[in-house]
């Protein structure tokens, strides 16, 4: 019976049925006097009331190594919590929680090793990607002639993009370490703390394009389930990408207020937009919809994948609108309080 989990249910529920009925037999049989019916019944609900007790006690117990493991399941999908399950158990929930533990180390196991192998990568990449354009820096500091220097400066800006593709990879993967690593705890945001800080991430952007920045604050804090340097880091990183996106001497909004039990955060732009069906393809990791701004700038294709990441897994929503081609954006977050 030790090996046979199914079979200590039936035996429990055999035993938990059958001990009123056993009672009864024996209170009837060797009771010396004369039993009432009502002596009868009292002893019945007595009998049945202690049988059921006893039975629910001991399928909590046949239970409660089901409960440990999907414990221990929960904690690292949202936690990245590695447990250790207990190994006592023969039976057939004793092998689930040795296959669940060994799944989770198995998984965690593969995770550090593939993220170990990128960071070596990328770090390799960027060596290997440094050494063309020192060369070519080398050769604009000899005032070579105008076709040498304009082939030097293809160069460098062919390095520079590399960079920026191996920093976005590093990000990426740390980000979703962050996002994953997030214990959902209560924090009070304070907006009049943190656009400040915001504004001076942006500021130089704004003046290269003489785009003025339009706050409109009207909840100064918010309990939130999010750190308030991942939200920071995703209000970057949508002001930047309206920005990018708007033309010169014109105007980014971003206004944060309620809307019924919701805290709302608005992004709006007046730039090239983008079309109805294009709204899935802008948060996909490493999406075709990358685009070069208004100046030229370039994307990389994953910053909107990143801040919608990070948005979903702190209790939010992250979604994006716009009208058609030429008449801007707006992204929308939105925290339920």
């Amino acid at each position: 019976m030790k090996k046979s989990y199914a079979f200590k249910f039936l035996f429990v529920a055999f035993i938990g049925i059958h001990i009123p009925l056993i009672g009864i037999l024996f209170f009837v049989l060797f009771f010396e006097h004369t039993i009432s019916p009502t002596s009868i019944l009292i002893f019945s609900l007595i009998m049945t009331l202690l049988a059921t007790g006893a039975t629910l006690l001991v399928l909590n117990q046949l239970i409660k190594p089901i409960s440990i493991a999907s414990k221990s399941l929960d904690d690292y999908r949202n936690n990245r919590k590695l447990s250790i399950l207990p190994t006592d158990y023969t039976d057939e929930a004793g092998l689930l929680m040795c296959n669940i533990q060994e799944s989770i180390y198995e998984s965690e196991s593969f995770i550090n090793e593939k993220q170990d192998l990128i960071y070596m990568l990328s770090h390799d990449l960027k060596n290997f990607a440094g050494n063309p354009q020192g060369l070519a820096k080398l050769i604009l500091s000899e005032n070579p002639s105008e076709s040498i220097k304009h082939l030097a400066d293809l160069i460098c800006e062919s390095t520079n993009l590399q960079f920026r593709y191996i920093e976005n990879f590093i990000k990426l993967l740390k980000e979703q370490d962050q996002v994953v690593k997030t214990n959902q705890e209560i924090r009070t945001i304070s907006f009049e703390n943190i656009l400040p800080f915001i504004n001076e991430q942006v500021e130089q952007r704004l003046i290269d394009k003489n785009i003025i920045l339009n706050l409109s604050v009207e909840v100064n804090e918010a309990k939130l389930r999010i750190d308030e340097g991942l939200l920071v880091q995703v209000l970057v990183n949508l002001i930047s990408n309206a920005i990018k996106f708007s033309y010169f001497d014109s105007v980014v909004k971003v206004r944060i207020y309620k809307e019924n039990s919701n805290v709302v955060i608005t992004v709006a732009d007046r730039g090239i937009g983008f079309d109805k069906n294009q709204i899935e393809e802008l948060f996909k990791k490493f999406t075709k919809m990358s685009r070069l701004g208004t100046a030229n700038e370039s994307s990389t294709g994953i910053g909107l994948y990143l801040c919608k990441k990070i948005i979903e897994k702190n209790r939010g929503q992250l979604t994006a609108a716009s009208e058609g081609k030429n008449k801007g954006a707006e992204f929308k977050i939105e925290f339920e309080l």
